[in-house]
């Protein structure tokens, strides 16, 4: 498999909206280092913006989750872009209040166009959504929040 200028495009946008300074990648002879904030000559570029502070409400829903054993948090199994639907424009897989078993598709992350389902891996009830539809999850960051059940 060799990777196209759009790969090379999708992979230099991950990087960029994630929260990595630096990036290799190595397939079949071909190497890829991408680094943030270091121009083409390799002298420091302007720093890029910092990321904003989360807001005091998912701080606050942080530590009801710490809080309160019978949340579990649903992780991002990769870096990509969530998605929330099966395709633009259809309903949602999960709500807040839905029910949700182990094998329960809740999500879908986009890596290099490839689609990659997201299962609840728990039984439960939907609880909280914290990552919106579209939006880059890094991986490990809790997508959604289950209240368990027995």
């Amino acid at each position: 498999m060799s990777l196209t200028a759009a790969d090379v495009a999708e992979i230099m946008r991950l990087v960029e909206q994630s929260g990595f300074d630096e990036l290799t990648l190595e397939m079949e002879g071909t190497k890829i280092s991408l680094r943030r904030g270091v121009a083409a000559s390799g002298a420091p570029s302007a720093p890029a913006a910092p990321k904003p502070a989360p807001a005091a409400p998912v701080a606050a829903a942080a530590a009801a989750a710490v809080a309160d054993p019978g949340l579990k948090d649903l992780p991002s199994p990769l870096l990509g872009t969530f998605y929330r639907a099966p395709k633009p424009g259809a309903p949602a897989f999960v709500e807040v209040g839905s029910p949700v078993e182990a094998d329960t598709i809740v999500g879908i992350i986009e890596v290099m166009k490839l689609m990659n389902t997201v299962r609840a891996g728990v039984r439960g009830t939907v609880a909280e959504i914290l990552v919106a539809d579209g939006v880059l999850a890094e991986y490990g960051e809790t997508l959604m929040r289950v209240r368990t059940s027995g």
